[in-house]
C-alpha cells in the first residue's frame, strides 16, 4: 500500500523559510510524478509545484522564484523549499503522487504551514 508522509511544517515569520518533506513508501518512487498542493481555510486545494519522474518542474505563478521542488529518488522523498514566505502562503500543504502505470494517485495527510508575525 502506498503511503505518503509529510513533515516540516510549522510557524514562521514573514520572509522566513521552511522545507517540507514527503516520504513515499510502497511504490517505485522513481516512476512517480509528485506534486505539492495547498489548501487555505475556505479555499479550494491548489497546485503549488510538481515534478515529473524525469525531473521536470512546474510552479504556480504565486510561488515562482520563491519555492523549489526537488526529489531524491534514493531516499524516496520529495521536498518543497519555501523561501520569502508570505502570510498568504498559510495553508495545509499536501503531497500527492501519480503512478502513470496504474493511474493511482494517493495523498498524504498534510502538514500545516502558518506564516505570521
Amino acid at each position: 500500500q502506498v503511503q505518503l508522509v509529510e513533515s516540516g511544517g510549522g510557524l514562521v515569520q514573514p520572509g522566513g523559510s521552511l522545507r517540507l518533506s514527503c516520504a513515499v513508501s510502497g511504490s517505485i518512487f522513481s516512476i512517480l510524478a509528485m506534486g505539492w498542493y495547498r489548501q487555505a481555510p475556505g479555499k479550494q486545494r491548489e497546485l503549488v509545484a510538481s515534478t515529473t519522474s524525469g525531473g521536470s518542474t512546474n510552479y504556480a505563478d504565486s510561488v515562482k522564484g520563491r519555492f523549489t521542488i526537488s526529489r531524491d529518488n534514493a531516499k524516496n522523498t520529495v521536498y518543497l523549499q519555501m523561501n520569502s514566505l508570505k502570510p498568504e502562503d498559510t495553508a495545509v500543504y499536501y503531497c500527492n503522487a501519480f503512478n502513470p502505470l496504474s493511474g493511482f494517485s494517493p495523498w498524504g495527510r498534510g502538514t500545516q504551514v502558518t506564516v505570521s508575525s
